[in-house]
């Protein structure tokens, strides 16, 4: 059974950085692309960020671009998303997908498991 796990979320202030950690198991990691998610009240759920099964491509959303960063460690099996100079606006909750890929993608159908999500809240 393909397990997700999201940690690393909380309460910050503005400008301050926080960083999520996804840990994948029951699945071969280095086969599967990642993706990071976001879904604020009241919004639809949206694509943030995506990373390659070979680390070398990644992909982000104009709104995070040299904000966050998404990485991955194929020997712990864990794909990050540090996240600096918050906004308001990030507040949301975040999930991390797993797709039986090369490339990520920014459509969540694309995406065969998913994690439960871990929730971010930043003050102004």
């Amino acid at each position: 059974q393909v397990q997700l796990v999201e940690s690393g979320g909380g309460l910050v202030q503005a400008g301050g950085s926080l960083r999520l950690s996804c840990a994948v198991s029951g699945r071969t990691f280095s086969k599967v692309a990642m993706g990071w998610f976001r879904q604020a009240p009241g919004k639809e759920r949206e694509f943030v960020a995506g990373i390659s099964r070979s680390v070398i491509d990644t992909y982000y959303i104009d709104s995070v671009k040299g904000r966050f960063t998404i990485s991955r460690d194929n020997g712990k099996n864990t794909v990050y998303l540090q996240m600096n100079s918050l906004k308001p606006e990030d507040t949301a909750v975040y999930y991390c997908a797993a797709r039986d890929a090369y490339y990520s993608s920014r459509f969540g159908n694309d995406y065969d498991y998913w994690g439960q999500g871990t929730a971010v809240t930043v003050s102004s």
